[in-house]
């Protein structure tokens, strides 16, 4: 079984990006803990308390133990030497086999900069003779996953069917009411999601799928992979 770490700038965007592919993980026993680097506030109609018992509803669905929220600043975070290190000790800790972070082009700052802490921390990670906790540790794989706020026309490196958990992966979505309110049906970010997970399901023969994109060339073991 696997051990798989996904980073979040704020809570709500691995399960907007991604919460198919955790719901599939976690239910073929595979470990999934989950690093929020803000804690998503302030926002129009939510607060530190509510967006914390928002994200602990949707871990239950999700299925995943552990989800760490780190205390950098929602709007204004910054790639930066503090950010690099808190995360790469989480990595030096936990010992994730596959890191799942944002995609790296995005119109919100926070997006970029949560893909670039991702970068450099599982770089950090393998330093010895630093001060940081934890023994070195290098994750063998990134992935990137989209929940973006531009409308992207990219090449996947693969491509995750996620029909059979689509429906699931829509009531973690609607565990943030205070991001989406009561019916999110008819929200632009809400569709969007619906639409783009539709599509990528079409571009595999499936009904719904979710992108990931790697920098470095993916490998399979076995042609079972391939279908």
């Amino acid at each position: 079984m696997l051990n798989i770490l996904a980073v979040g700038p704020h809570p709500d965007d691995v399960e907007l990006g991604m919460g198919g592919s955790v719901l599939k993980f976690t239910e073929t026993g595979h470990k999934v803990t989950i690093v929020d680097l803000t804690d998503g506030e302030p926002t129009p109609h939510g607060d530190p308390e509510t967006r914390k018992k928002e994200s602990v509803k949707s871990s239950r669905i999700l299925g995943i133990e552990e989800r760490i929220t780190l205390d950098f600043p929602n709007r204004y975070l910054q790639d930066e030497i503090e950010a690099r290190q808190e995360l790469a000790e989480v990595i030096r800790k936990i010992q994730p086999d596959i890191l799942f972070a944002p995609y790296w082009i995005d119109a919100h700052p926070d997006h970029v900069a949560a893909s670039k802490i991702c970068d450099a921390a599982r770089f950090y990670g393998k330093l010895s003779k630093t001060e940081m906790q934890g023994r070195p540790f290098y994750v063998k794989k990134i992935y990137y996953y989209i929940a973006s706020h531009l409308k992207l026309n990219l090449k996947p490196s693969f491509i995750m069917d996620i029909s059979k958990v689509m429906e699931m992966k829509v009531e973690t979505i609607k565990s943030y009411e205070s991001q989406f309110g009561p019916s999110p049906e008819g929200h632009q970010l809400f569709e969007w999601v619906l639409n783009s997970n539709r599509y990528w399901g079409n571009l595999i023969g499936t009904e719904f799928a979710e992108p990931f994109i790697s920098k470095e060339e993916v490998g399979i073991k076995d042609i079972e992979a391939l279908l």
